[in-house]
């Protein structure tokens, strides 16, 4: 036994004496955090008015939504509500998930890969989706970045724009109108703590922006897909509208609404299929996804009645301005999730993620090709660390990814 339950046991029932305080104390703040939403439904330059000169005079670093800028779009009311259009025309999906084996110093070998899995269908064929698997393995000097040796943070940034290249090429060759989207956010996340994590951060970016565009070239509609948000976007923007005009300053540190999140906004307003207005993200990195490429989501119920199911989409400006790109992603991702029954989520995302995913016995695999290749040539392997020798006498079920 490695857990201590009798303490554990203790901690569990001072929990529960407090849970029923603060689930009340949380009923009232979403019902004020909902007044405050149809309050400021249509208020779209105020609302854009107050995030602007957050950031221009309080917080550089806000994260939050905001209305659509009107030069790129119509914005849409906070409340607002609209079903998967009826009649969109049949299209090529492709859906791409990537998985990892990271840098490991303990193992007889030090080498890292990327695999990404994608499913490709076109929706009038009536043929079986086709499946590809892209493998790449990083060794030697690939291990090395001007911060050091590769995180696995590193590696992920890697296998994020891997994911949406890979969906790139096969988009340019594709039977149109062509959807793709990933399993994520579309912003590109990563350590930017030093200088050199940040100038390593830059580089793949730069890399990301040029596959986007590449996307937005061929025409394709993008998209990711966030299951069980967490994001507290629109509920942050609700934190600095409530807040006086004579106390902005306190923007940075104010969040009244702390523990309510998004999706519990929208999933009274949506109803089964029903998207939301579609939101800008003001970000540190905004000005990293310029035009054409800037970002912005929608919450979507791919749930059925009596049994909401809220996800965010996160798209970028070419197909939020785009009435029938937008529609058809929304309909093409509520068609997706109904696949899949009373536990809604992309069916073709889930196949991505079934090819992708690499086990124990596959990692063992490349270590011992490796191994053997370096012996076939000369060169003889490390030695694995003693405190891996351990784990492996015990027995493994897994590793992080």
């Amino acid at each position: 036994m490695t857990v201590d339950f009798q303490q554990v046991n203790q901690q569990v029932r001072e929990l529960g004496e407090k849970a029923g305080a603060r689930q009340d104390e949380l009923d009232r703040l979403h019902a004020e955090a909902r007044q405050l939403l149809e309050l400021y439904a249509s208020e779209f330059l105020a609302l854009r008015a107050r995030v602007e000169r957050v950031v221009r005079e309080v917080d550089q670093n806000l994260r939050c939504a905001q209305p659509a800028d009107p030069d790129l779009m119509a914005p849409e009311a906070l409340t607002a509500h609209f079903p998967p259009p009826a009649d969109v025309p049949p299209a090529t999906i492709i859906a791409a998930d990537g998985s990892q084996i990271p840098y490991d110093r303990h193992l007889d070998v030090e080498y890292c890969l990327i695999n990404v899995g994608v499913i490709q269908m076109y929706q009038a064929s009536g043929a079986a989706p086709e499946t590809t698997i892209y493998s790449k393995l990083l060794y030697d000097q690939d291990l090395y970045t001007k911060a050091g040796t590769i995180t696995e943070a590193s590696l992920a940034l890697m296998r994020d724009k891997l994911e949406r290249s890979v969906q790139a090429g096969l988009a340019e060759l594709a039977v149109q109108p062509v959807v793709t989207f990933t399993d994520g956010p579309m912003e590109l996340w990563g350590a930017k703590n030093s200088e050199s994590e940040a100038a390593g951060y830059q580089k793949h970016l730069e890399d990301y922006i040029k596959v986007l565009q590449h996307l937005q070239r061929v025409g394709a509609v993008a998209g990711g897909y966030v299951d069980k948000p967490s994001a507290d976007l629109v509920v942050r923007l609700l934190e600095l509208i409530r807040l006086p005009e004579d106390n902005l300053a306190e923007a940075k540190n104010n969040h009244y609404f702390r523990g309510v999140r998004d999706f519990e906004l929208y999933r009274h307003l949506l109803g089964p299929g029903e998207r939301s207005a579609v939101f800008a993200i003001q970000s540190q990195s905004k000005d990293q996804y310029p035009g054409e490429l800037g970002l912005h989501f929608f919450y979507l119920n791919v749930g059925r009645a009596g049994r909401p199911w809220v996800a965010r989409v996160e798209i970028p400006a070419w197909v939020a301005k785009d009435s029938s790109k937008l529609g058809l992603l929304h309909a093409v991702i509520v068609g997706q999730c109904q696949i899949t029954g009373t536990k809604p989520y992309p069916y073709l995302l889930h196949r991505a993620h079934e090819t992708a995913v690499v086990t124990l016995e596959e990692r063992d695999q490349v270590t011992q090709m490796i191994t053997q290749e370096l012996r076939r040539r000369g060169v003889e392997p490390g030695e694995k660390s003693f405190k891996q020798f351990y784990k492996d006498a015990q027995g493994r079920t897994g590793f992080k990814r």
